[in-house]
């Protein structure tokens, strides 16, 4: 049988005249397309991305580590544990819903050097889990009771090692997606190193080198960088200063000639304000990076920040 251009399809299945029906070419071309569009949908459903590895980070500056690690990588997903705007550990209790998010982890990531205190609890629920301690290889500081230091990013070179245990960590668990989590850390590796001698090429020769610090955050950077902390005010972020410390940290400002003190945008200023208005120094803000937006270059960028605060505080 063939068919003939001329016929047309209507109502009832029968022949009609022009006005009346649909040409057979013109009914087949719909049909095709319907089932292409059918088909088209169905592979779309079965390409969606599924969730094969699964990334934790205690907390914000690892998160920003792990989403630069994994970047367009299928399949692997990356959550933070304690919340964007969580801050930094210090005494953080664990919730139900954290050892949730653990319990789901392939990997979970941790800062390590004794910030993460909640550890103990976390592997004796899940002594299975594979955890990535990002503090190995670092050399710690330690303050008067040798209590080491656990604020090992704020240092980009503590970061950038912090930034190879992790990749590593990442490449062990997940050996199917090694290649492109160690093509990620060169790329992100070189980015750091690049900040790293610019802020050394503006710091180095600064004329103050004094500071006074609201936290205890920055004796890693201070380091780095060849500054000297004069006086952590409060060591604590959630604690006060006493009237006598206040009084003694005025006192060695005036005494020394410190020129700026530095808060940090996490916390409030009012100490700050107090020690600035009976000193005569100025307050400038710091950012230990442990807050931010889901931004991968958010380290990169709250560190551009520190270098233009630290030119205008100590030039």
């Amino acid at each position: 049988m063939r068919f003939v251009s001329s016929i047309y399809y209507g109502k009832g299945n029968h022949c009609r005249g022009k006005k009346e029906g649909m040409p057979l070419k013109k009914w087949i071309a719909l049909i095709l397309a319907a089932l292409i569009a059918l088909s088209s949908a169905g592979c779309t459903r079965r390409t969606e991305t599924v969730v094969r590895f699964r990334v934790v980070t205690s907390f914000y500056p690892l998160y920003i580590m792990a989403l630069n690690i994994t970047d367009g990588v299928a399949g692997v997903q990356v959550d933070n544990m304690a919340g964007q705007q969580a801050g930094c550990l210090h005494d953080y209790q664990l919730q139900s819903k954290d050892m949730k998010n653990i319990e789901q982890a392939n990997v979970f990531v941790i800062n390590g050097a004794g910030m993460e205190s909640f550890m103990d609890k976390v592997t004796s629920r899940l002594p299975s889990l594979k955890v990535v301690d990002t503090s190995a290889g670092v050399e710690l500081l330690e303050d008067e009771q040798g209590t080491p230091n656990p604020h090992l990013w704020v240092s980009i070179s503590n970061y950038m090692i912090q930034l190879k245990n992790m990749s590593e960590g990442l490449c062990k668990a997940d050996p199917q997606d090694a290649p492109a989590f160690r093509k990620n850390t060169q790329v992100y590796l070189e980015k750091l190193s690049a900040l790293s001698e610019k802020m050394h090429s503006e710091l180095d020769h600064v004329p103050q080198k004094n500071i006074i610090t609201f936290h205890e955050a920055f004796p890693y950077f201070a380091q780095e960088f060849g500054l000297n902390i004069a006086a952590v005010v409060n060591r604590e972020p959630d604690s006060q200063p006493s009237a006598k410390e206040l009084a003694e940290t005025i006192r060695l400002i005036r005494n020394v000639g410190i020129s700026a003190v530095f808060a940090e945008p996490q916390y409030p200023k009012s100490a700050a304000n107090i020690v600035a208005q009976e000193s005569g120094a100025t307050v400038y803000t710091l950012d230990p990076g442990v807050t931010g937006e889901n931004d991968k270059n958010a380290y990169l960028n709250a560190m551009e920040q520190n270098l233009s605060v630290l030119k205008r505080a100590l030039s």
